[in-house]
């Protein structure tokens, strides 16, 4: 029953966008490009946009990579079980989990920086739901970067699959 649950809430954290209602500010452009990062040319292109975003939020105690690892296992089981084709995959990387990697799936659905950005706001609308980011934060002030933050990811990074990456360093 749990993992049910589970599974639903996360893979609705995972499916929704920012469509929000109150926004924090919008992440800053890096001022400079981050070291090298062994994932360009294998998961994703190198980045055509790289942003900075401070959360307001804490990590929380005891989020550690087998949280993070847990937490994406979840989002991907929903993403296969939904009774709908979810247009993309999502998946961990780093030696301590804190790198989440979506990956477009077809061709033409995650095109562009503004499609990009309308699947994080629907992850937004959905980690606001959710019972943990409710007990938290205040949830129409906090959106799904900051759910990353508390759960201690450091980079997000969502491509099309083939020519487009936008990268979020989470601090």
């Amino acid at each position: 029953m749990f993992r049910k649950i589970a599974a639903c809430v996360v893979a609705a954290v995972a499916f929704a966008a920012l469509p929000a209602l109150a926004q924090p500010a919008k992440p800053a452009p890096a001022a400079a490009p981050a070291a090298e990062d062994k994932y360009v040319g294998y998961y994703y292109p190198k980045p055509t946009t790289v942003e900075n975003y401070a959360s307001p939020m804490q990590t929380i105690q005891g989020a550690e990579r087998a949280q993070r690892v847990q937490f994406v296992t979840v989002v991907s089981q929903g993403t296969i079980q939904s009774a709908y084709r979810v247009p993309y995959s999502v998946f961990v990387k780093g030696d301590k989990a804190e790198k989440l990697i979506v990956v477009g799936l077809q061709p033409g659905e995650l095109a562009s920086i503004y499609r990009i950005r309308a699947i994080l706001a629907n992850m937004t609308t959905m980690s606001r739901l959710s019972p943990f980011f409710q007990e938290r934060t205040v949830a129409e002030d906090a959106n799904f970067y900051d759910l990353l933050k508390m759960l201690g990811f450091t980079q997000l990074t969502v491509t099309d699959g083939e020519k487009l990456s936008y990268q979020v360093n989470i601090t």
